[in-house]
């Protein structure tokens, strides 16, 4: 024997054709705000996502990005061609590689 089937809910619960600012808020006397009038709701009400300020314009950063992996390349084949006795040109082809991936990430 099978469950009973459970009703469904769902549908429009606002009349259609309503907006957000067609909403009001009823305001009572003893409200903390009482002096300020308020009539659309609080939810209604938009604010406009903050703007953040960019450091590096957008075209420089593949440029940069480029330069350091390429950049990072040559010190690591640096490194077994022209310094064969120190290990700081390896270090720094990785440095240069890992600061173009980075740059890489802030590529939109």
């Amino acid at each position: 024997m099978a469950p009973p089937k459970r009703k469904t809910g769902g549908g429009r619960v606002t009349p259609k054709g309503t907006r957000p600012e067609d909403r009001y808020v009823a305001t009572t006397s003893n409200d903390k705000h009482s002096d300020e009038h308020h009539d659309v709701a609080a939810s209604s009400r938009y604010t406009p996502k903050a703007q953040r300020r960019q450091l590096v314009p957008p075209h420089w950063i593949p440029v940069i990005m480029l330069v350091l992996l390429i950049g990072g390349g040559l010190m690591i084949m640096a490194r077994y061609l022209i310094f064969t006795d120190s290990n700081i040109p390896t270090l720094l082809g990785l440095g240069m590689i890992l600061g173009g991936l980075y740059t890489a990430t802030k590529w939109r």
